[in-house]
């Protein structure tokens, strides 16, 4: 049997630039569609790439549940198909974080540093979530006084980037990429006796992480689509075949999926997800910083 690449007829509750949001089939839970659009310097630049949405449908599976076995609580359930997963419904709060460790994008031109400046030390950068006003950049300070976030959110938020960075930059290094830098967002999720959670949700994937091979810098993410260097979605399968998630052969035959072949490889399923009591974010101690007056 193969997987249909239609989207299936389900309530719509947010369609993005890469992804599209449906209702799920049980309380607290929706279904995430991976699109093959790539888009680019906020939708100025929009194509669509067959088979990407795929890749990063696994891959951020992938590595989600990877996470997930590191302590790292985040939305993903499991994979229901070659471009659906099964998440946790969360509030998403509207912060983007980006942890930097090598100087490229947004951070080389804002700051003259050379693209592929090692950091001293890695830079978390903070951005408020909106497509309108082109997801500008704000500060701590910003965060807690207009309310996106209280400090003890923010504190949790950071501390798990910090550990999200380590870990992939150890798993990447293990395959021959170096992480250059990665974008990630975070979702409020309410215990039954309101009791609040903070878990990692979005993806991760080569679409919000800078991903360059360790011996021939290389760009295996999709500043091969911003740049126009082509070759997006071969990349793309490039660092699905480093994780071991698809065959050499690729899933990607004549500028189209191979459904049998993508409908072969199994799903993906965070088990250690499922059985793992969640930590609730503790608002009894005073945060660490004085983030706001």
């Amino acid at each position: 049997m193969l997987f249909s690449t239609s989207r299936p007829k389900r309530r719509v509750l947010y369609d993005g630039k890469a992804k599209t949001i449906y209702e799920g089939p049980e309380p607290g839970t929706v279904i995430q569609y991976f699109k093959d659009d790539a888009t680019a310097f906020n939708k100025q630049k929009h194509a669509i790439v067959a088979g990407k949405g795929v890749l990063n449908n696994r891959i951020s599976a992938h590595l989600m549940t990877r996470l997930e076995s590191i302590g790292i609580p985040t939305h993903f359930l499991k994979s229901i198909n070659m471009r659906e997963q099964l998440v946790r419904q969360v509030e998403i709060i509207p912060i983007e974080l980006v942890v930097r460790n090598v100087a490229a994008g947004s951070l080389s031109k804002r700051l003259g540093i050379k693209e592929g400046t090692v950091l001293p030390y890695p830079i978390v950068e903070f951005y408020y979530k909106n497509d309108e006003l082109g997801d500008p950049m704000i500060s701590e300070n910003h965060i807690v006084t207009l309310g996106w976030a209280d400090p003890y959110e923010l504190e949790e938020m950071v501390a798990l980037s910090w550990r999200i960075n380590d870990y992939l930059n150890g798993l990447f290094s293990g395959i021959g990429i170096r992480l250059i830098d990665f974008k990630v967002e975070f979702g409020r999720l309410w215990g039954e006796y309101d009791e609040l959670y903070i878990l990692l949700a979005d993806e991760i994937s080569p679409d919000n992480c800078r991903l360059w091979d360790e011996k021939t810098g290389e760009k295996l993410d999709k500043d091969r689509f911003r740049e126009d260097l082509g070759g997006l979605v071969d990349a793309y399968q490039d660092v699905a075949k480093r994780l071991g998630l698809i065959p050499e052969s690729g899933i990607i035959q004549g500028g189209n999926v191979d459904e049998q072949i993508a409908a072969s490889l199994g799903e993906i399923e965070n088990e250690v997800g499922r059985e793992r009591k969640l930590r609730s974010v503790s608002k009894t101690s005073s945060p660490t910083k004085p983030w706001k007056a």
